[in-house]
């Protein structure tokens, strides 16, 4: 919920990968977002992902939170060998609990979205190097528009105004708190 009550903005990026580029482009997909959404110093590099240049987080602690969920992600499709996954990056602010009746004691803080994006990835197997080639033209060009969304809604006004005021000096990136999640069928997996 934004800070006036209304829903979080939801930014949904669909994809159909091949299965052997999966890892790459999530990985891509997840630190692009990350890069722009980050408001700390962020030291800057690239991934390069057919053809398609895309800006990377050089922080260790980034780092390993992206592959640890672009690992959890690939354990999990080529365990029940699914075609369709989802990762969801929540971005969230800590606020204090509001006082209700019905938790009148629960007190201290809870994370609350103020952004939410969703990758929606299907995932499939060429059979031909004329379909493979077809498919990996079809991803790059999807890679660049996907690119374009993050920078669109990242400068747009909508997308500014999402972000929380930050009320005090932070270490680090962000002040606020990142969640991702992997979900197959709509259930979560945990590492």
């Amino acid at each position: 919920m934004d800070r006036d009550g209304s829903k979080a903005p939801e930014i949904i990026i669909d994809i159909v990968v091949e299965r052997q580029m999966t890892k790459e482009v999530l990985r891509g997909l997840l630190h692009a977002i990350l890069f722009h959404r980050l408001l700390g110093t962020v030291k800057p590099q690239t991934l390069e992902v057919l053809d398609v240049t895309l800006p990377a987080v050089k922080d260790a602690q980034i780092e390993q939170m992206v592959d640890d969920k672009v690992n959890t992600f690939w354990r999990a499709v080529e365990a029940g060998r699914h075609k369709r996954a989802q990762v969801v990056i929540d971005m969230t602010e800590k606020r204090q609990k509001k006082w209700t009746v019905t938790h009148i004691f629960s007190q201290g803080e809870e994370e609350v979205p103020w952004e939410e994006w969703v990758i929606n990835m299907d995932l499939c197997q060429p059979h031909t190097d004329r379909e493979r080639q077809a498919l990996n033209t079809t991803l790059s060009s999807t890679l660049i528009d996907a690119l374009r969304k993050i920078l669109a809604h990242t400068s747009s006004e909508r997308g500014r105004a999402a972000v929380p005021l930050i009320t005090n000096a932070f270490e680090g990136l962000s002040p606020f708190p990142i969640n991702i999640h992997v979900k197959i069928g709509g259930v979560e997996v945990t590492s």
